[in-house]
Formats: structure tokens, sequence, C-alpha cells
């Protein structure tokens, strides 16, 4: 439309008085005034259709953006804190390509919430390699043994194909612990460690003979021929009984990583019976280079926060600055469970030479 029809004879100058006459009534706001060039401003008028009690409420103050995460140390890393390039389908296996660069996951079962991340580390993210841990977070057994289950598993570096076994194995491990998961409650019910054992070794190695059969079938199309090495990687579960009654847990292991619990603002490890050296078996991963699985039973109360980690996140946890330890001390043992974008923004805490992938799974538990 053009302007210069709208003119008329008492200075409207686009027409403007003509129009909000016409609107409804309510539909433009008592403060919102137009006035022509020099019009004096009107005074303020009550609003005869406003509660005579409400009072405006503040306006909510904007969320501060988080930014960079946050690091340890005197000076942060050198590697830049994003991510840069990621696998190629021209250069890459087929799984590698669409292996995100982060995994973020959460639940909460009866008294329990969970928060986990798994990352790609700083050393990944320069090189633009694939994410080589892997985690799962679900629930197995049936109702009246029911346990949740927590995963991670930490490809080998040097490993061609380790974030196919890490994610593989943090998944199958889930289902054979399934198959067996009457028979793990009763003995951690009974606090049985040496029947926990041999549970645990069961399920693993029934899931790393299904793999290798998988594997090496799949290879017959592929020009690289199948071995074992290739495919290597450490797991550690941690399995709760949802039953607030039952405070045994149990964590199963093979490699380095582990688990540690918060305890009065300090961090411990999971098994005192080991003196600071849990799991200290860095030359073990799966399918082929272990023995056999570790069962280890510890006893929780409310208010402790079990953590579950690959080493990407335990190895900074024992270093001789308590810095980064008492950082997600403080973020993760206050009386709030973070919030899933806060647990990841925290979980990305840096600290200079520790530049692995990352993946923490947190578990808190509300009194009764």
């Amino acid at each position: 439309m053009n302007h210069e029809e709208t003119r008329g004879a008492h200075h409207d100058p686009d027409g403007l008085d003509a129009h909000i006459a016409g609107l409804p009534y309510g539909v433009m706001s008592h403060d919102t005034i137009i006035r022509g060039p020099g019009a004096a401003a009107p005074t303020a008028q009550p609003d005869p259709w406003a509660p005579e009690d409400v009072v405006p409420s503040a306006e909510p103050e904007a969320e501060p953006l988080r930014g960079v995460p946050a690091h340890v140390g005197n000076r942060p890393p050198t590697y830049p804190p994003h991510p840069l390039g990621r696998p190629s389908l021209r250069d890459a296996d087929a799984f590698a390509p669409f292996s995100p660069v982060v995994l973020l996951d959460g639940a909460q079962i009866g008294r329990l919430t969970v928060r986990a991340a798994s990352l790609r580390g700083d050393s990944h993210n320069w090189e633009g390699s694939c994410r080589q841990d892997a985690m799962a977070v679900t629930r197995i057994g049936p109702p009246e043994a029911e346990m949740l289950l927590l995963a991670v598993a930490d490809g080998v570096g040097s490993a061609l194909y380790s974030h196919v076994g890490s994610y593989q194995f943090s998944r199958l491990a889930a289902v054979y612990l399934d198959r067996e998961a009457e028979s793990i409650h009763a003995a951690l019910c009974a606090r049985n460690e040496n029947e926990l054992h041999v549970l645990a070794t069961k399920a693993v190695a029934g899931a790393a003979a299904q793999l290798r059969s998988d594997w090496a079938r799949a290879s017959q199309h592929q020009p690289r021929p199948y071995a074992d090495q290739d495919y290597a990687t450490t797991l550690h579960v941690l399995l709760i009984p949802t039953d607030p009654r039952i405070r045994d847990r149990v964590v199963c292991s093979v490699g380095d990583g582990g688990l540690f619990v918060l305890r009065e603002g300090h961090w411990e490890h999971g098994d005192p019976d080991d003196g600071g050296e849990l799991l200290d078996t860095r030359t073990e991963a799966l399918p082929h280079a272990y023995r056999s699985v570790k069962a280890t039973l510890l006893r929780t109360v409310p208010g402790e926060v079990l953590l579950l980690g690959t080493d990407g996140i335990t190895n900074p946890l024992t270093q001789k600055d308590p810095e980064f330890g008492r950082r997600l001390a403080d973020a993760w043992g206050g009386p709030e469970v973070p919030s899933l974008s806060d647990f990841l923004w925290q979980a990305q805490t840096r600290a200079k030479t520790y530049d692995d992938d990352r993946t923490v799974i947190c578990v808190w538990e509300e009194g009764a």
C-alpha cells in the first residue's frame, strides 16, 4: 500500500490513529502511547481492569552463559576447548564418522538419581578422531530383583577398532548380566563376593565370546583379518539394587578406571581393601587380555555420591594437586543434584596433561 493514500487532514502521518481506534479494546497496552511530534506525554491512568492486590513481578535474571569449561592449574591446557574435525566416511570405518563428540544421559529411579556424560578428550578433539569411550545406563532383572546398571568402557588408544569394542561391550555385557540378574541379586543380598565374581566372569565371558564371533564373521568382508587386540577395551559395571533396603552394591571390572565414593567432601576409592590401588590392572583389556572379572562389594548410605568413570576422570582425581577433585566435590557434593547441562559443563573441567576421553557416571541417593 502507498503511504500517500493514507494521509488525512488531522496530521496523522501514517494513519495510525484511525488504525488504533479500530482495534478491539485491550490490544494496545495502556503504556504504549503513539504521539505526533511536539505532543505532550499524557499522564498515567490507572488500569480499571487490573486486580487491586497484584504487584508486578520483577523480570527474572538471565542465566549466565557457561562459556569455556573451567580448568585447574595456573593455565588452561594448550589444546583448544572445543571439537575440531571428525572422521570422514571416506577414511574411517562405518562406526567412527557417526560417533558423537558428547553423550549425555540421566535417570531418576526411586530414590536414585543418575547423571552421565561421555566426552571426547582434548587430544581426540585436536586430531579429529572419534571418541573411544562408551557408557550405558539401564535397568536389569525382574521387579523383585531389579538393579540399576551403569557401565563405562574405555577403548585402548592403540587399538584400531577400540571405539567399536567399548560401545558394544558396554551394551552386550548388560544383556548377559541381565540373564544372571536373579542370581546376582541373591548373591548381593547374601554378601557373597565369591559368587558375584563367578557370575560376573561368566556374563562378561559370554559377551566376549559372542562379540568375537560377530567380529570375526564381519571381518571376512573386510581387507583386514580379525584380531582380538583391534577391539581392546576396559569395562566397569556398577550394579545397584533399586530396593532401598539393600545397602550393598557391586562393581564388576576389567582394566583401569573404576569407582570412587564422595564421603564428607572427600573422594575415596570404592575398594578400601585395595589400599588405594583399586583396579590397578592397566595391562588388562577385553576381549583377550584379561584373566577374570573382578567383583568388588561396597556398602553405601544416602548422602554419599558414587562416581564410576574411565581413567580420563579417575586419573586426575588421584593427582597430587587436589584442586581437580575439590572442584568436582564442591559441584557434586552439594544439597542439589545438578541438572544435565550443569553436570556436563562440570564434567568438562580441564587439567593439563589429562587429555584423554572422559566418561563419568554419578549416582545420588535421597534419604528416607
